[in-house]
């Protein structure tokens, strides 16, 4: 089968084309022909391992030295069951399904840069919901289960002003919609162009960062969320850590290791069915592209998703 393989960590460029054995599904496993993948701010992070020494000691022991144990990357799924284990009830021959790969931090599969992929029936891997697309279906779980690990951190009222930095992002757009179904009155921090954008998903108010005296449109926050992490700062965001209220918290995607658990995953199923939150796309590129593809999320500007499809 075709799939993309990383051999070794740095540029772009080391993400290949290549062919290689079809996997076989283990009993309690389907096979799933990709249809969509997703392109993350963490698939780059990993190609790269442009880390401080320390970071990236740990970060090589996790996923290997040199170059990645596992060199096809991609944790996204969207496609369909070709075949199944014979111990597996959940799902039937030609279902529709989206999947992560990854249930906890010991728990993790990637492989999703190629036309198949096989994963337990008992991981984050479900039905597709019938009103997405599979490029859709493929936007929803990066974004939505790292935006639901830190409103996890929160317990929002209804009314509670929650300031978003980093909205515009696949992070970002996943954490105002959530907010929004929580009830806060959000404030999202991005750049002017993407507005519009921000606007459509519930942003109650927003702040252009890139703004000389932006400082001086931040209010007092119950929570502020920050989506980029160590990755992404400004003057904005330094200043955005003393808006918070006696009882208000800083909640930052660097903050641990992110949790991704079954609930978090079919939660968010359940919300995107009822049409509470809604999949942001930037971008599709077909998986020969995925160099572009990666490339262009490495500048950092993405709104949303970047999708590869098969």
């Amino acid at each position: 089968m075709k799939a993309i393989k990383c051999l070794k960590y740095g540029e772009a460029e080391n993400l290949v084309l290549s062919t290689i054995k079809k996997p076989t599904p283990k009993d309690h496993e389907v096979l799933i022909k990709i249809r969509a993948t997703s392109v993350t701010t963490s698939d780059v992070l990993i190609r790269r391992l442009n880390e401080p020494m320390i970071p990236k000691f740990i970060l090589q022991l996790i996923f290997g030295f040199g170059s990645p144990r596992n060199p096809v990357l991609g944790m996204v799924t969207a496609g369909i069951v070709e075949c199944k284990g014979k111990d597996v009830t959940l799902f039937e021959t030609g279902d529709e399904v989206f999947a992560y790969g990854s249930i906890s931090p010991t728990k993790r599969r990637f492989g999703s840069y190629a036309e198949y992929i096989c994963l337990p029936e008992d991981w984050n891997l479900a039905l597709k919901p019938q009103n997405l697309s599979f490029e859709e279906a493929a936007a929803i779980p990066y974004g939505g289960l790292l935006a639901s690990h830190l409103l996890k951190k929160t317990s929002i009222n209804k009314g509670d002003k929650v300031l978003i930095y980093g909205a515009s992002g696949s992070i970002g757009t996943m954490a105002i919609q959530l907010a929004k179904h929580m009830g806060a009155h959000v404030t999202s921090v991005c750049s002017r162009r993407n507005f519009e954008l921000v606007t459509s998903l519930g942003s109650d108010k927003m702040i252009d960062y890139t703004l000389e005296n932006a400082e001086t449109q931040l209010e007092t926050y119950k929570y502020v969320i920050d989506a980029v992490g160590n990755s992404k700062s400004s003057t904005l965001k330094g200043n955005c850590k003393k808006t918070l209220t006696s009882n208000g918290k800083y909640i930052s995607i660097d903050h641990g290791t992110p949790s991704t658990p079954k609930e978090a995953f079919f939660n968010l199923k359940t919300l995107v069915e009822q049409e509470k939150i809604t999949a942001v796309i930037d971008s599709i590129y077909p998986l020969e592209e995925i160099t572009e593809a990666h490339k262009y999320v490495e500048k950092g500007h993405k709104r949303g998703n970047v999708i590869v499809t098969i």
